[in-house]
């Protein structure tokens, strides 16, 4: 089952994974670096077109980050 949790996670690793810093999404996002920290945090879920913008930023299928390819 996807939950609010996971899909929180998987928005947190790959934030941290990706191998740009807080900034450089944000900037990409056009959102605050606060903003992107919260989101890295599991503090706060993007906006559905800030999600897709981080998609595409990350270069991660939307898929992946709903946790819909998770077979748990």
């Amino acid at each position: 089952m996807v939950t609010l949790d996971k899909i929180k996670e998987k928005i947190q690793e790959e934030i941290n994974n990706s191998g740009m810093t807080r900034v450089e999404i944000a900037r990409r996002l056009g959102v605050t670096n606060q903003t992107v920290s919260c989101y890295a945090l599991g503090k706060k879920m993007p906006a559905l077109d800030t999600f897709a913008n981080l998609c595409e930023a990350l270069d991660v299928d939307p898929a992946e980050l709903l946790c819909l390819n998770d077979k748990n």
